[in-house]
């Protein structure tokens, strides 16, 4: 059974593969200070509940953009599963050509979202996963990762707007019932999910004037579902777009290793 990280700095998504199928998935939040102990105990704890156990994990890929984070995960790794773990980076093999200036500086969780989108769609493609950041990822049509866009996440201007505007609430990201908000909740919100959808629709609309063609665009991600209902770009939402990368990716190691 192979399990699969992927660590945000704001939530971590967990999954467990048997082959080629997600047997089960848990989101839970990114914690710094969790020690390599704490981790395994948490892993334990979610698989256990779902009637499986750390002895059935034979292998374990991460991809991670919080370094304290995937250290306490390593040395769970060799700790509790006397295995090495798989960690994602723009010199793993991927299958996919990064054409970046620098291909260092892109985040293993874009690399793995382009790979499980270009391997799904074989077209080109747009991505727009939702997390603490939004990033926006462009892979033509011959699979080749070109590069993308970098946005606050709508979590950090939610916060922000809160911190610095002191007679503002925290309300919930939702969609309100209206743009024109009756209310103080609802017109925050009404700025806050409509704007963003406003946001992406820009930030898409640009990358396809420059790149030409009609790239698909794919969104994941936590609030990927609520901005896609207001969006005009979004053509598929795909919850599981990451986990599905991860378990590419290993899976072409894994082949690649047993070949050499």
């Amino acid at each position: 059974m192979l399990l699969v990280v992927d660590v945000g700095n704001t939530n971590t998504v967990l999954g467990v593969y048997r082959e080629d199928s997600l047997l089960h998935s848990w989101r839970i939040g990114t914690d710094k200070t969790r020690t390599d102990d704490e981790c395994a105990m948490l892993v334990n704890d979610l698989l256990t509940y779902r009637g499986l156990a750390m002895a059935d994990v034979t292998a374990v890929i991460v991809s991670c953009v919080v370094p304290p984070v995937l250290n306490a995960l390593v040395r769970m790794c060799r700790s509790y599963f006397s295995a090495e773990p798989y960690v994602v980076s723009a010199g793993m093999k991927t299958g996919m050509a990064i054409a970046y200036d620098n291909p260092q500086e892109v985040g293993a969780d874009r690399i793995v979202n382009a790979v499980a989108a270009y391997r799904k769609h074989q077209c080109s493609l747009i991505v727009v996963d939702f997390g603490t950041a939004t990033t926006f990822d462009y892979i033509c049509e011959n699979g080749c990762y070109q590069g993308g866009a970098i946005a606050p996440g709508l979590g950090i201007s939610a916060d922000a707007l809160h911190a610095r505007a002191s007679k503002l609430p925290r309300v919930a990201l939702e969609l309100p019932p209206q743009v024109v908000a009756r209310n103080t909740v609802h017109s925050i919100q009404s700025g806050m999910m409509f704007g963003y959808a406003g946001l992406v629709d820009g930030i898409v609309n640009r990358m396809k004037q420059e790149v030409g063609g009609t790239p698909k665009v794919v969104a994941t991600g936590g609030l990927a579902g609520p901005i896609a209902e207001v969006s005009t770009t979004i053509d598929e939402v795909d919850p599981l777009l990451t986990l599905d990368g991860l378990r590419l990716i290993y899976q072409l190691n894994q082949h690649h290793n047993e070949d050499g």
